[in-house]
């Protein structure tokens, strides 16, 4: 009796078992059709956007008459491929509209100094934030995340009033100013520096390095990750700025690429998505650049929060 009563737990302990691995393989099924949909709704659009920068002017008209017309009626219409796919748009787009060229310049000469700016001051900021103890410390750390929260709406008078005075409205300083100020990279960076170990720091001491050799020597190689997942998100976010200009610009040559778009007609449709797919080009490119370095900022940052 004693073995059959042995026997029939083990059966039971086993049953079990099998329904748990049964119930975690259905799971992480779940959740990779998850993942593999997610995929699907991101890159559907940008597919989209690649196949319709080959459209011709009449086909693309054929299809999107319905939204791009107020008298068309009916649905519009997408086909996975064109049917007479052509380079007209970026043929017209690169050798007959200088303006373009001019406004994707201009964000260049406005976003890079962003990011070289908030570099240099954001990193030593983070530094100072996270290693070194001074009165007021954890007041004004406060003030950075109170304004880390405001949205520009908010901000936008007190910028415009301050440039004015500094006489900066209307140039590119205007938008690279504050932005260089920035306190997203600051509280993202002060994370990460944080999490070094104070004994690698002590022990750079106690072979003479000073200050500063510490936070270039130590601080920013450990602090990498965060640093350029830091940077990274700041020039997606300045690349695409559109309230910025909008509001500080009123020279229309000074816009930077990101005004581009709202510039075109609907009669202009195949212009349209070859301007999108040259607008989104140095994203795409800064983002695989920096793939390994935004995932691991972005996940690490996830597991200290």
């Amino acid at each position: 009796m004693k073995a059959f009563g042995n026997t029939k737990a083990k059966k039971k302990w086993r049953k079990r078992k099998y329904n748990r691995g049964v119930m975690r393989r259905i799971s992480v099924l779940i959740q990779k059709l998850m993942l593999f949909f997610s995929v699907i709704m991101i890159l559907v659009p940008i597919f989209m956007l690649l196949t319709g920068s080959l459209l011709g002017k009449h086909e693309a008209e054929s299809l999107l008459s319905p939204v791009l017309s107020k008298k068309a009626t009916g649905f519009a219409q997408w086909q996975l491929f064109p049917l007479y796919p052509t380079m007209a748009g970026y043929v017209e787009l690169l050798l007959d509209t200088p303006e373009f060229f001019i406004m994707f310049f201009n964000s260049v000469k406005e976003v890079f100094p962003i990011v070289g700016f908030q570099f240099l001051i954001a990193t030593t900021s983070a530094w100072a934030f996270a290693r070194f103890q001074f009165h007021g410390k954890r007041i004004l750390f406060g003030l950075y995340l109170l304004l880390m929260i405001l949205p520009f709406q908010v901000t936008m008078v007190p910028n415009y009033l301050v440039l004015d005075k500094l006489k900066l409205m209307n140039t590119q300083w205007s938008l690279i100013l504050p932005a260089i100020f920035s306190t997203f990279p600051v509280f993202l960076m002060t994370r990460f520096f944080k999490a070094i170990p104070q004994t690698l720091i002590d022990a750079g001491r106690i072979d003479g390095a000073g200050e500063w050799r510490i936070f270039f020597f130590i601080g920013i190689p450990l602090g990498m990750p965060g640093i350029s997942s830091a940077l990274l998100l700041s020039f997606f976010e300045y690349w695409n700025m559109i309230e910025q200009p909008l509001v500080f610009l009123k020279d229309v040559s000074k816009y930077p690429v990101s005004l581009y778009l709202p510039n075109i007609t609907t009669e202009q449709i195949g212009l349209s998505l070859s301007a999108s797919v040259l607008i989104m080009a140095p994203s795409i490119f800064a983002f695989f650049w920096g793939q390994e370095y935004l995932e691991q900022g972005v996940g690490d940052s996830a597991m200290k929060g």
